[in-house]
């Protein structure tokens, strides 16, 4: 059985509200160029000295941290999932810059719109358009 952390036990951890998620890159360099010029995002700043670099992404609080290693696990870890407005928009946007997707946009009616892709080391990353409200 599942327990839930009491608000009480929340606080005394001392969460702030931020989250980084890490995503580990073979290529440092590489992955830099395509977080910023494919998903439009931030470079907050680089340490070389431990090959990590962290991301200011659109969605307030939450920042994307690359950790460069030797090889990277195909298939594990979190699927980091971003709202978008209009997801056909940003399917044309990644169609146009070449990026790997897995398969067409999925939608659940009256729900949300899916489309899965994949950064160059074959992290899955998610877009989510709501549909929640919309005639």
């Amino acid at each position: 059985m599942a327990t839930v952390a009491e608000p009480s036990q929340a606080a005394a951890l001392g969460y702030d509200g931020g989250l980084t998620c890490a995503i580990h890159v073979t290529s440092l360099d590489a992955a830099i160029a395509w977080y910023r010029d494919v998903l439009g995002m931030t470079l907050l700043y680089r340490v070389d000295a431990i090959a990590w670099c962290e991301f200011e992404t659109p969605v307030a609080r939450v920042n994307i941290g690359l950790s460069q290693v030797e090889s990277v696990p195909q298939g594990g870890g979190a699927t980091l999932t971003f709202g978008v407005t209009d997801i056909d928009v940003a399917k044309t946007v990644l169609d146009a810059a070449g990026v790997r997707q897995d398969g067409p946009v999925q939608e659940i009616p009256g729900m949300v719109k899916l489309l899965t892709f994949y950064d160059p080391d074959g992290n899955a990353l998610m877009f989510y358009q709501d549909l929640a409200g919309q005639g």
